[in-house]
């Protein structure tokens, strides 16, 4: 399929598509990229001789933040993704590093890794207040009909046709 055939199924009328999701190629390789994260993460938990049921037990903590979403979608949306993007984890990293206090680098780690995780199991930051609406695609099984999030060049392993 040529770019301007693309262009035209994946239209704007499609609220994700319009709002940034990814697909395809570019998708990969972020998911990619989040394990790449979770590796590096863990290997360098390791190299800090930190504690192994504290790294397992706080593994899913940062999954707190979608009590947001008891407030209401869009403070769940907001709380989330504050809490799975980057930004946070390695300004503390950079912040302990700075000021000489590395016993929080673990914690870091342990952060980093989840983040990592989700993003190589295709959890991306939300994009709109629909949960399942993210920077890595809709989760779950595509629906027909969606446009953006699923490329009808490609099969996507449930046997249902395009």
């Amino acid at each position: 399929m040529t770019q301007p055939e693309r262009a035209t199924i994946f239209h704007t009328n499609d609220l994700i598509a319009s709002q940034g999701a990814v697909f395809g190629a570019t998708r990969t390789w972020l998911r990619a990229e989040g394990l790449a994260v979770l590796v590096f993460s863990v290997l360098l938990y390791w190299k800090l001789n930190a504690s192994w049921w504290i790294f397992a037990v706080l593994l899913l903590a940062p999954d707190l933040s979608m009590l947001g979403y008891a407030v209401s979608a869009r403070a769940g949306r907001l709380c989330y993704n504050v809490v799975h993007s980057y930004v946070l984890p390695l300004s503390v990293a950079m912040g302990a590093i700075a000021t000489h206090h590395v016993a929080a680098l673990p914690l870091v780690c342990i952060w980093t890794a989840h983040i990592g995780m989700d993003r190589s199991l295709g959890y991306g930051l939300k994009l709109s207040d629909v949960f399942g609406e993210t920077h890595l695609g809709t989760l779950g099984k595509p629906r027909r009909g969606t446009l953006g999030m699923v490329d009808p060049s490609q099969s996507h392993g449930d046997g249902a046709p395009e």
